[in-house]
């Protein structure tokens, strides 16, 4: 399986993944920086600076597969969703 390695970049700050993690294919890169976008918001809600952050998935070769901005990994409730006060 391919590996895949995921640097946050912030501003001119470039916080690199030296081990990386062996996926199926670029699709669950995705998911997986998606999933680990959404979680480090959540242990971290009140740094709008991460608004700013993007997650640059890159593969063994060093070559960019994908850069997921962590703005669009948030998601805004449905009408159908329960709005709690």
């Amino acid at each position: 399986m391919p590996r895949y390695f995921f640097h946050t970049q912030i501003g001119d700050d470039l916080i690199s993944d030296p081990t990386g993690i062996e996926l199926r294919d670029p699709d669950e890169a995705w998911e997986t920086a998606r999933h680990t976008i959404r979680a480090a918001l959540r242990e971290r809600p009140d740094q709008a600076r991460l608004m700013t952050a993007c997650l640059i998935v890159a593969d063994a070769a060093g070559e960019v597969v994908l850069e997921f901005p962590f703005s669009e990994a948030v998601t805004l409730p449905t009408p159908d969703d329960p709005i709690l006060h």
